[in-house]
């Protein structure tokens, strides 16, 4: 799989701007591969003008819909944040107001699937917000994610005064059993990740070996002649 169909996913999956140096900390490639493989989409992709264009923004990059499509984009979401909440929206939304602050590779490992559009809608209707939090960053040493919490108008909307009033807030918002999930997903992640690093590594050791080979061969065959 080359580097445009890596970034192509990436960008689709995380719905919103990723810098050169995120994308390249990802694919574990250089930023200068990482800049031409995105430039090189960009232009392909306005190229064949199509429903989905990529977009650049300095150093971000960006899956978006053809600005063609913009009148059609809007009656859908207009429809998608004045209907009904659908089922897997209403799922989201509970692990949130429960679990939150959460982060979205959280809310993911627990729903088994990517929340990425559901999260988007549930911004939309203004149900959630999504912000930076130094303490989880911290505690996760990960200072890159955004985790989200429900809003006052939430809270309002269920005729609450506070968070804590949900049925069993205290039991759910702590449960050992969801928390060690979640470290297991996460300590299974992190290691599938290291074995990556090693394997290319592995295969970037052997490359240069055999390219110093390559180089001792010739240079034997430049003295014998």
């Amino acid at each position: 799989m080359d580097i445009k169909t890596k970034i192509e996913s990436l960008l689709f999956i995380c719905a919103k701007p990723m810098t050169i140096k995120q994308l390249a900390g990802l694919i574990k490639k250089k930023d200068r591969e990482i800049k031409e493989a995105a430039e090189a989409l960009v232009a392909e992709y306005k190229e064949k003008r199509q429903g989905i264009q990529i977009i650049k923004n300095g150093s971000k990059y960006q899956m978006v819909s053809s600005p063609e499509n913009a009148k059609l984009v809007a009656e859908f979401i207009k429809d998608e944040t004045t209907g009904e909440l659908s089922r897997p929206s209403l799922e989201a939304l509970t692990i949130i107001a429960y679990r939150g602050p959460i982060s979205k590779i959280d809310l993911d490992r627990i729903r088994g699937v990517n929340c990425a559009l559901i999260l988007r809608n549930l911004l939309l209707r203004g149900l959630i917000e999504a912000k930076a939090d130094k303490i989880k960053n911290a505690e996760s040493k990960n200072c890159g994610q955004t985790y989200y919490s429900v809003t006052f108008d939430f809270i309002r909307f269920l005729g609450i005064n506070d968070i804590n009033e949900l049925p069993d807030f205290d039991r759910l918002h702590k449960d050992d059993i969801i928390d060690r999930m979640l470290a297991g997903a996460e300590e299974k992640e992190g290691g599938e990740e290291k074995q990556e690093i090693e394997a290319l590594k592995e295969e970037n050791e052997k490359e240069d070996i055999s390219n110093k080979n390559s180089v001792i061969n010739n240079q034997g065959s430049e003295n014998k002649e």
